[in-house]
């Protein structure tokens, strides 16, 4: 949402839409410089001015006051006139409070030096994370490296870690140990961009990154993608999953090669039968990174099916969720299953769609376009992935598809569990008359409709 420009008041800030994504803010049209930071969870009071030193402009910081459940808007613009008086005189507010010297010079992150790894961290959740869109599930994992794996670093100044890279280093070795290798160069590859961030408006910060003491751990790819020779016996442990909701999403993951939480959160309107495609609109990296997978016959099918179970199980949660489910959230949030039951799932669905393109003869370039991935090279920035979708790619997914379900063999005429699934009597009576909600078309299309 764009910013606006309103008398603030406590019934006007409760008043207030909440963004669906990311934050917007609502300044005050009395006090120049005090407005509220509205985001998906949170309203916060904030201050924003230049500080000047020597009569000039050094720099604009933004300065928050409060949450707005916990504190009224006159007690907050009082605070705020406060704050825009200090900052006028080239003082930072929270100078005495965050350890730094009255005649301490400012930048944007706070004091120059003493800048804590809090203040940093807020600076790049909101100006990097949330301006740019990065999804929930990206920005817990940040958060959780900062807020759980660097707690007592909090009110650490930034440049007291830059200056004992030793520190850091025996710190990386502790996650070695406590919590894993891969945890360990994950939180200080979080340090390490918060501390370049910082230091993009505070050259004060030694140039050196704190992080690059590290000893990293070495990581290997996790290979645990199937070949066309597992994918039977995956299909006789995935016919038997009570869930037949679940059933399906496992089932679709494979066919699409979808990152899960991408699946997680589509609705029925996003999907397409007339251009047969299923619109992703905030895959990983974010809405600017939105696109379509197109749909081949077997992937229709599995949506068709998981319609309609979705309307039988969990008819409230199915008019906004494609996979519904009894959570906080009203979708799958939880697609992990027991090893013992389903030995494949999530990001192994991931790796094994890769594989069985290659094997059915499918570029790399189509491959990358499929499954959302940036294509590197001056080259790849003339392609234009939309035009593609409705003929070539969508042949290339059939393509995929077809593979797969050959891998099945005779098995489709002789076990039990999936000729009940996916045999030709089970999909003529799911698939030959199947009434769809007018949201889950595409603009024009007949509300009955049948699949060939």
């Amino acid at each position: 949402m764009t910013d606006i420009r309103i008398a603030l008041s406590d019934k006007a800030i409760a008043q207030l839409p909440t963004p669906e994504d990311g934050w917007y803010l609502a300044r005050d049209t009395e006090l120049k410089g005090f407005f509220v930071v509205v985001g998906k969870r949170k309203r916060t009071f904030t201050v924003q001015g230049d500080l000047r030193q020597r009569g000039k402009r050094a720099s604009s910081i933004r300065v928050s006051i409060g949450d707005a459940s916990e504190l009224t808007t006159r007690a907050a613009r009082a605070i705020a006139k406060e704050y825009l008086a200090q900052i006028s005189k080239g003082q930072h507010p929270k100078a005495r409070e965050n350890g730094n010297s009255e005649q301490a010079a400012t930048d944007g992150n706070g004091a120059v030096g003493a800048a804590t790894l809090e203040q940093t961290w807020q600076r790049y959740l909101e100006a990097h994370l949330i301006r740019k869109g990065r999804s929930e599930k990206t920005i817990s994992g940040y958060r959780d490296h900062v807020e759980r794996l660097f707690s007592e670093w909090l009110k650490t100044p930034l440049l007291d870690l830059a200056n004992d890279p030793a520190r850091v280093a025996k710190k990386h070795d502790q996650l070695t140990k406590e919590n894993g290798p891969y945890i360990a160069n994950g939180s200080m590859r979080t340090l390490r961009a918060i501390y370049n961030h910082a230091r993009k408006t505070n050259r004060s910060l030694p140039r050196d990154n704190p992080a690059d003491a590290v000893d990293w751990n070495q990581e290997e790819r996790r290979n645990t993608g199937m070949g066309t020779g597992d994918l039977k016996g995956w299909f006789f442990e995935l016919a038997n999953l009570e869930n037949p909701i679940r059933r399906e999403f496992h089932l679709l993951a494979l066919l699409c090669g979808s990152r899960p939480t991408a699946l997680q959160q589509a609705r029925p309107e996003h999907i397409n039968f007339r251009r047969r495609t299923l619109h992703i609109p905030k895959p990983k990296g974010g809405s600017k990174r939105a696109f379509d997978i197109p749909l081949s016959r077997q992937m229709i099918l599995c949506l068709i099916r998981v319609l309609r179970f979705g309307r039988q199980m969990q008819p409230s949660q199915a008019q906004k969720w494609l996979f519904p489910a009894e959570s906080a959230s009203g979708h799958l949030a939880e697609t992990k299953e027991d090893r013992e039951v389903l030995s494949k799932w999530g990001n192994d669905l991931r790796q094994t769609f890769r594989t069985i393109a290659t094997a059915a003869g499918v570029s790399e370039f189509d491959a990358k376009l499929l499954m959302n991935h940036s294509i590197p090279g001056v080259n790849a920035g003339y392609v234009t992935r939309h035009k593609l979708v409705e003929d070539h790619l969508r042949s290339q997914q059939q393509a995929i598809s077809t593979v797969v379900f050959s891998a099945l063999g005779e098995s489709l005429k002789e076990h039990k569990a999936l000729i009940n699934w996916l045999g030709p009597g089970a999909s003529r009576s799911t698939v030959t008359q199947v009434r769809l909600e007018p949201n889950t078309l595409g603009e024009g299309q007949e509300r009955t409709q049948q699949v060939a």
